[in-house]
């Protein structure tokens, strides 16, 4: 009988007994009941840890947890999974930003949904990948269900088509490539087939001035001019103004520009407001342009039971980006990009004689990578799948109105509180303010805000946004915890006020002691 790991008689080897104990780690039919320990293990840390959290961060500095990390010996398992549970918490799970905690008020980041675990577990261990078909089956017709439902609930159309992304910033840069290579086309055939750099050098973007940094991302590495993104000045409720857009676009028309894309807004990431997306519709309609709605914010309105109407118009966009991993409650990541013309996803597709060949497509075969600037992807679909087959979208919605009406409770309260200054109302919800109360000297106000927002972090009580307006450093709540309440937000403006107001008493006293 043969050794395991050896050649027929022969003794086994150091590598055939290290691959014989590897193999014991492979997720297979031999290994459900270790599978099955191992995760239930993992849950129960990460549950006590989430359950004992009275807070949403420690505080812990880089310099605290870099020697740790880096005193780590990778070379060296540890062979135990409880042990290596107990190196995760030291390294990460005591100190991570958790994000479940009703005082966590900063970025775009949600607490998460169960469905959407669940998902995020089966995903994982099945470890399927979207690109083609004889690897995913099933999961390929499953996210373009999505797709669909999707682009249904925008108003796409018949003919829309989408594919799921790793987020925002891909989405972006996907829709971006797509409007490029329709404005080569179309300036090509007018033009018989131009000098391919010459029409680059041509191409603008227009975006408002509110817009998300991944549209000048995105113009960087398509090869885009360094002016090519050009934006368009906000109202004072920090909406694209639509006089100044239709300027812009006659602007570049005269100066022999061509506008390859507009960009409008659907949740800005600091003001959460929602260009005037009709009007855009029109200008863009009238000037042959391409339209994107970057919705990655504001998408939970598709299923908001009150506040679908605040996207009108984003059914006339010719691509649109989605963040389910945003207000849909989904772990990141889970993003999608929707396009009116399903045609269009063609720039992205590459055909590989081992992948996707022409045949494929020929003989009907569904295979994703076709639309898809990723090759192998993860199954996130799975996620949202579960979640709307599990909750619907209708509980999705009512979450989310939740946090937008918090929002409005929140502004309302900053703009009756003498301690703050707000900017514009949200239509979302995110809240921008600062602390400035009757009397703070001028060159004090942005010290003391900073100030604030930093000791509020090393306290771990609480963390909140910082931003700029108009040059001045604001502070910025980002409300997308149902269990936040209006006393949880009150408290934190308290102890940003207490924070700020010692750095400026403490600031004074050492102007006044300070020799002339």
């Amino acid at each position: 009988m043969s050794s395991i790991g050896s050649p027929t008689g022969a003794a086994p080897t150091d590598t055939g007994r290290a691959a014989a104990t590897a193999r014991g780690h492979l997720f297979n039919a031999g290994s459900l009941g270790r599978y099955r320990d191992v995760l239930a293990r993992g849950v129960d840390r990460v549950a006590r840890r989430v359950g004992e959290a009275d807070r949403p961060f420690t505080g812990v500095t880089p310099d605290e947890l870099a020697p740790l990390i880096g005193a780590i010996d990778l070379d060296r398992p540890l062979g135990d999974t409880d042990a290596a549970l107990d190196e995760l918490h030291d390294v990460w799970l005591r100190d991570a930003v958790y994000f479940h905690h009703p005082r966590y008020l900063a970025h775009l980041n949600c607490p998460v949904v169960i469905p959407a675990l669940l998902g995020e577990a089966v995903l994982s261990a099945v470890n399927s990948s979207l690109d083609t078909w004889d690897q995913s089956a099933g999961a390929t017709l499953m996210e373009r269900r999505l797709i669909e439902w999707t682009a249904g609930r925008i108003g796409l159309g018949a003919g829309a088509d989408g594919v799921f992304t790793s987020g925002g910033t891909q989405s972006n840069l996907q829709a971006m490539l797509l409007a490029r290579e329709e404005a080569y086309r179309t300036v090509g055939g007018a033009a018989g087939r131009p000098d391919r750099p010459q029409v680059l050098s041509r191409l603008r973007i227009l975006t408002s001035a509110a817009g998300h940094f991944s549209v000048q991302k995105a113009a960087k590495l398509l090869g885009l001019a360094a002016d090519a993104v050009l934006t368009v000045p906000t109202d004072a409720n920090r909406r694209m103004r639509t006089d100044e857009l239709a300027r812009a676009i006659d602007r570049c028309h005269r100066d022999g520009q061509v506008v390859m894309a507009v960009v409008a807004t659907a949740g800005t990431t600091d003001f959460g407001t929602i260009d005037p997306l009709p009007e855009i519709a029109d200008i863009c309609a009238a000037a042959g342009v391409w339209l994107h709605v970057d919705a990655a914010y504001g998408c939970g309105l598709l299923v908001s039971p009150t506040r679908r109407h605040l996207l009108d118009g984003i059914e006339r966009a010719a691509s649109v980006t989605v963040d389910y991993h945003k207000s849909f409650f989904q772990p990141v990541s889970s993003s999608a990009l929707l396009v009116r013309d399903g045609r269009t996803l063609r720039h992205a597709t590459w055909h590989a004689d081992y992948l996707n060949p022409a045949r494929a497509v020929e003989q009907g075969i569904p295979n994703q990578v076709d639309k898809s600037i990723q090759t192998t992807r993860r199954f996130d679909a799975c996620k949202l799948w579960l979640t709307l087959r599990i909750m619907g979208p209708d509980a999705i919605g009512a979450l989310f109105d939740q946090v937008v009406d918090l929002a409005a409770q929140a502004w309302r309260r900053l703009d009756a509180d003498p301690r703050f200054e707000v900017a514009a109302p949200s239509q979302l919800s995110t809240v921008v303010f600062r602390y400035r109360p009757a009397g703070l000297a001028p060159d004090l106000v942005d010290e003391a805000n900073l100030y604030a927002r930093d000791a509020l972090a090393a306290s771990g009580a609480a963390l909140v946004a910082g931003t700029k307006v108009d040059g001045a450093h604001h502070l910025k709540l980002t409300l997308l915890n149902p269990e936040t309440t209006v006393d949880d937000v009150a408290h934190v403006l308290d102890l940003i006020a207490d924070h700020a107001a010692w750095y400026a008493r403490t600031a004074a006293v050492a102007e006044l002691s300070c020799p002339v």
